[in-house]
């Protein structure tokens, strides 16, 4: 299994950023479960006075499903792939929405934060040390601060892991074989594949230190392919717990 990391990556994300809006609009449900998953953060007073870290935006459908879920907050979006940054920049944006291009093992060092809230999509299965990128953002976050990663994690299934196979050879892999990305689109699919699997990455962001970890369903063809992680920076209360 080869993936593509760092810079590779990067370079690849770089060179299928003109087509990648087009080829995400076939997944039913791409940008409604992005909203779903922002909304999860359940911001207070549609984000008034907090600053949200949106780690990994690619061309910015995950930043606009934060800004329809806190309309009031302050964002900074980062992202590695200059040319998914020119993707989302060329989109009409409000003041209060920056875009950064930084590797998410470097937002540590950009100055930035702290933040109230963070929101990675798609982005942990890509980093080449996930624990120490949560270690970096965890020390970004604001004690009890909030964090929802919505990310591609099997459930554990064999079903659910023939499912995704059969997607990626079905769909995934042609289509990135016909706009000339194939190796990202391999890359997608044996990411996922060797990736941690829903509870290994919750175990996971528990070991990292974040507390009162949950996690939720995505809708739809992706139930035990996609999932939510919710979780904390600091003591959870029992009320939070049970929500």
């Amino acid at each position: 299994m080869t993936l593509l990391r760092d810079h590779d990556l990067a370079r690849a994300f770089d060179h299928a950023s003109h087509t990648y809006d087009r080829l995400t609009a076939f997944n039913p449900g791409y940008r409604t479960d992005l909203l779903r998953s922002a909304r999860r953060l359940r911001l207070p007073a549609g984000g008034a006075g907090l600053h949200v870290l949106d780690l990994g935006c690619g061309t910015g459908t995950s930043t606009r499903a934060l800004l329809r879920a806190a309309p009031r907050a302050r964002i900074t979006a980062v992202d590695a792939s200059s040319g998914m940054l020119r993707c989302a920049l060329a989109k009409p944006w409000p003041a209060r929405v920056r875009f950064l291009h930084l590797p998410a093992e470097e937002v540590v060092t950009a100055g930035e934060g702290p933040f109230d809230a963070m929101f990675a999509a798609y982005l942990f299965r890509n980093v080449t040390d996930p624990n120490r990128v949560l270690t970096a953002i965890r020390g970004l976050l604001r004690p009890a601060g909030r964090l929802a990663v919505h990310e591609y994690s099997l459930s554990g299934s064999p079903v659910h892991r023939a499912l995704w196979a059969a997607v990626c050879h079905g769909v995934l892999v042609p289509a990135g074989t016909l706009t000339g990305d194939r190796a990202l689109y391999r890359h997608l699919w044996q990411s996922v594949l060797a990736f941690d699997t829903a509870p290994a990455f919750a175990d996971r962001l528990t070991r990292a230190g974040f507390t009162g970890v949950r996690v939720a369903h995505v809708a739809g063809w992706q139930t035990g392919i996609a999932h939510t992680f919710l979780a904390r920076n600091g003591s959870t209360t029992a009320g939070e717990r049970t929500r």
